[in-house]
């Protein structure tokens, strides 16, 4: 009962990454639409399809003062609200403006989502189940680009506002998400920085902490530096956070997966398949994306972060080469760039995917834990916008711009195959303080 309470609060929790998912994802089935209804050039069409990413950016950076202040329970009843209206006004907004500064607003909440989320799990699930519950984030992201991705094929073609159901169907689960956050609990640690220790107990005990005595102990402790002193994140104390966090997110987006994902079938199209099987192929990324996603969230308190992300490299590397070497000499070979990109897609969700909002959730302490939960998810959203907003610039800009693109990504999974097998710590199996503690953090 204790264990189904955990997993009922992580997946309510987890939900605003299906939502997240889902936003991120639909655009990739409109962005063509708007772009001829509101004649947008280059810039235009990469700003318009990058602005939601711009809101990222923001909701990622300011999220986490709201998170400490009113708690993690009211900053995700507040974006559950964020995302409904902005689906529905995106929606139906007959004029370009309105439309990207209501993307701008809900890429506010995604990014908002992406910090609080996580956080909220990884303070509430117990040690040795925190890896798979934290990962129910990520594994319902990618639900919502699934179902982001076959909404989009199954609305192709009903009529000129197509594009407006794809968008204006993401307010059901909105609706539902910000119905069922009223009923999760305040997460523990939030409470008990905030003097509630008997709640805190009572929240610990329903969730299958063990031993309730001592993890209310073991977290007091690990508060006791901030009540004593105002600790900043960026000072040398915190380095190694700062860097295994600002690393493992740069690396997540370097690997190509916004582009992937955001113009899959614009990227199926330049290999000469027509547009709405180029859409009905986007749909074998999103189940790949899951498939691969489920399998991660059962092995990641196994074998460990780093084990995955080593593993997963090694097969980026390879997809995302073969890729690039199909946009270099021009032999799409009917399926075959579907097949590699799937491929990338199935290494990207076995690894990074998995455990890009697991590791940041859980390497900072604490005392600075939503500030560092701020820095590595707003760097995560400001490579991804940099990505989304140049890529279709450079690929239309270049004759080998694919090409040019994928290796580069290529190179950069070298560069992140590097980092972890000589430098990303482990931290399955501990507790937050302990992580804090084999950091040499006290």
């Amino acid at each position: 009962m204790q264990s189904n309470t955990a997993f009922r609060n992580s997946i309510v929790a987890a939900l605003g990454g299906f939502l997240f998912g889902f936003d991120t994802a639909v655009i990739s089935g409109v962005e063509t639409t708007i772009q001829d209804l509101w004649s947008l050039d280059k810039f235009s069409h990469g700003f318009t399809v990058a602005s939601a990413l711009i809101g990222t950016v923001i909701g990622s950076l300011i999220a986490g003062w709201p998170a400490e202040k009113y708690g993690r329970r009211r900053v995700l009843q507040a974006i559950g609200l964020l995302y409904l209206v902005t689906s529905l006004v995106t929606a139906l907004t007959p004029t370009w403006l309105p439309f990207v500064i209501f993307r701008f607003l809900g890429g506010v909440g995604v990014g908002a989502s992406s910090v609080v989320g996580p956080m909220y799990i990884s303070e509430i699930a117990p040690a040795h189940r925190r890896g798979r519950l934290v990962a129910l984030f990520q594994f319902n992201v990618v639900s919502g680009i699934l179902i982001a991705f076959v909404s989009n094929y199954l609305l192709f073609g009903i009529g000129d506002d197509a594009w407006r159901w794809m968008l204006g169907v993401q307010a059901i689960p909105s609706a539902l998400y910000f119905a069922l956050v009223f009923f999760v609990p305040e997460s523990p640690r939030w409470l008990i920085h905030h003097g509630r220790k008997e709640e805190a107990a009572r929240v610990l005990a329903s969730v299958g902490e063990p031993d309730v005595k001592s993890a209310v102990n073991s977290i007091e402790d690990s508060l006791k530096g901030e009540r004593s002193a105002d600790e900043k994140l960026f000072s040398m104390k915190f380095k190694l956070p700062i860097f295994y966090a600002v690393a493992l997110a740069m690396f997540n987006q370097l690997a190509g997966i916004n582009a992937v994902m955001y113009y899959a079938p614009r990227i199926f199209e330049m290999t000469g398949l027509s547009k709405d099987t180029a859409l009905l192929q986007s749909v074998s990324i999103g189940v790949t994306n899951m498939v691969f996603t489920l399998i991660a969230i059962s092995l990641i308190d196994r074998f460990g972060r780093r084990t995955l992300l080593l593993i997963g490299s090694v097969g980026l590397i390879f997809f995302l080469g073969m890729v690039a070497r199909a946009f270099w000499i021009q032999d799409f070979g009917g399926y075959a760039v579907m097949v590699y990109l799937v491929g990338f897609i199935g290494c990207f969700a076995f690894s990074q995917g998995a455990i890009i909002w697991v590791f940041i959730a859980e390497i900072f302490p604490n005392s600075v834990r939503s500030g560092g939960q701020a820095l590595g998810s707003s760097t995560h959203w400001i490579m991804a916008a940099l990505i989304t907003f140049t890529f279709p610039v450079f690929a239309e800009s270049s004759g080998n711009g694919g090409a040019i693109a994928f290796t580069f990504f290529a190179v950069m999974m070298i560069l992140q195959l590097v980092f972890a097998w000589k430098i990303m710590p482990e931290t399955k199996g501990k507790s937050l303080e302990g992580i804090q503690q084999s950091l040499g953090i006290h």
